[in-house]
């Protein structure tokens, strides 16, 4: 069964200097099974944020389709809104809330009482209920972040490049916590410029450049159709060069 399908998604801006429209993402399409972990893969500029934002219904669709368990997205974006959870890159809370009290206030705006104990121990956050914010460390806040998106027990749950800017200890117990809510049945869709992320957690994976997706496929599959010919053993990163011939932080 899909649980997201994307038709020949566009969506275009005005480049400020030149006043010309361009392609922010140019016509993509592609499916996501129940239950995949599915990455949006691609340097920063590819069009994977845009992509997660009109698929979230968070900016207007400008041409074909998103649908979500099978409602169109640009018809219905607050049914849409109801089975999906959406992690930010950055998030800003109210400053005097504990995080307790911060996941009260988004379960209300579901009409949901929320365990707030339940929620944060599945984020290993138990015992900073009573913490402010800004009194979370980096890797803390990413996981209230999805402890946030989780209020409304989402059939999708997307993630914004979640482990940009952590140390590594902080990245794997964020790929440990992901990998939780998958074996419990939640399908997940994240972006990523990290190769090493996308190999560790994604059934399935896209390669964006420019707006449009390049390919598509296991990272097993990808890493023995492009990057065969590596006498060690293959990566993302070696199939995106091949692909692009650009560094992932262009």
């Amino acid at each position: 069964m899909d649980i997201l399908k994307v038709i020949d998604l566009e969506k275009s801006y005005i480049d400020p200097d030149t006043k010309d429209h361009f392609k922010a993402v140019d016509g993509i399409s592609f499916e996501i099974k129940a239950n995949q972990i599915y990455g949006i893969l691609g340097p920063n500029g590819a069009g994977k944020t845009t992509t997660l934002e009109m698929i979230e219904g968070l900016t207007d669709i400008d041409g074909g389709f998103a649908y979500v368990k099978g409602i169109n997205v640009a018809e219905k974006p607050f049914e849409v809104k109801e089975i999906i959870g959406v992690q930010l890159q950055s998030n800003e809370y109210f400053d005097s809330l504990s995080l307790k009290e911060l996941l009260i206030l988004f379960g209300k705006l579901y009409e949901n009482d929320v365990d707030v104990a339940e929620l944060l121990n599945s984020v290993n956050l138990i015992d900073k209920i009573n913490a402010k914010p800004e009194e979370l460390s980096g890797g803390q806040k990413q996981r209230f972040s999805i402890a946030c998106a989780l209020v409304n027990k989402p059939d999708v749950l997307f993630l914004d490049e979640p482990t940009t800017g952590l140390d590594p200890q902080a990245k794997h117990n964020l790929w440990k916590l992901i990998r939780h809510l998958n074996q419990l049945g939640m399908s997940i869709v994240l972006t990523t410029h990290n190769m090493e992320e996308a190999e560790n957690l994604c059934h399935k994976v896209a390669i964006m450049d420019k707006g449009k997706i390049i390919t598509e496929g296991s990272p097993n599959d990808l890493i023995a159709k492009f990057d065969s010919d590596n006498t060690e053993k293959g990566n993302l990163e070696n199939v995106f060069l091949h692909l692009t011939g650009r560094d992932l932080r262009d």
